[in-house]
């Protein structure tokens, strides 16, 4: 009954992982090339938002399902389709860190213009530009860890 209960969190937290930022990376990427930047203020808000309610959550609580799962399971550490599901979950928090950094900025640029009624520095559409280039490796990345955990490859 425990591997179920771990495995069931395990699912819900990637599930909430990935549609926190598949949603929240649509909303902010369509909201800003509407260019509308009051729209553009209070939509990074709540990615913002969504970032650390559910993604920071999720990314601690997936190592650590997965781990005592790997454990329960008696799956060796060392089975090809648990180290690259490990490495590519690595490399898509590789690319997570500088996006929040760049979310938070993007955020409180589109606060500044919305609150001084002026248009978005070129600076936002900078960020939003490598924001872009650092989603898509990391969205395939977590579609490939999801395919390793239900494949489970040998």
């Amino acid at each position: 009954m425990d591997y179920m209960i771990v495995k069931w969190l395990h699912i819900l937290s990637s599930t909430f992982l990935f549609g926190t930022g598949i949603g929240s990376a649509f909303y902010m990427l369509f909201t800003s090339l509407s260019r509308d930047v009051r729209a553009i203020a209070v939509v990074s808000r709540h990615v913002v938002l969504a970032d650390w309610i559910f993604t920071t959550t999720t990314i601690i609580v997936q190592p650590v399902t997965g781990l005592y799962m790997i454990y329960l399971a008696g799956y060796p550490l060392t089975s090809a389709w648990i180290a690259w599901s490990f490495a590519l979950y690595f490399f898509a928090g590789a690319c997570w860190l500088p996006v929040v950094w760049m979310q938070l900025r993007m955020r409180d640029m589109a606060q500044v213009a919305a609150r001084d009624g002026t248009e978005l520095p070129p600076l936002y559409w900078r960020y939003l530009r490598f924001w872009v280039l650092l989603g898509i490796p990391a969205f395939f990345a977590l579609v490939i860890i999801f395919w390793l955990m239900v494949a489970k490859p040998v």
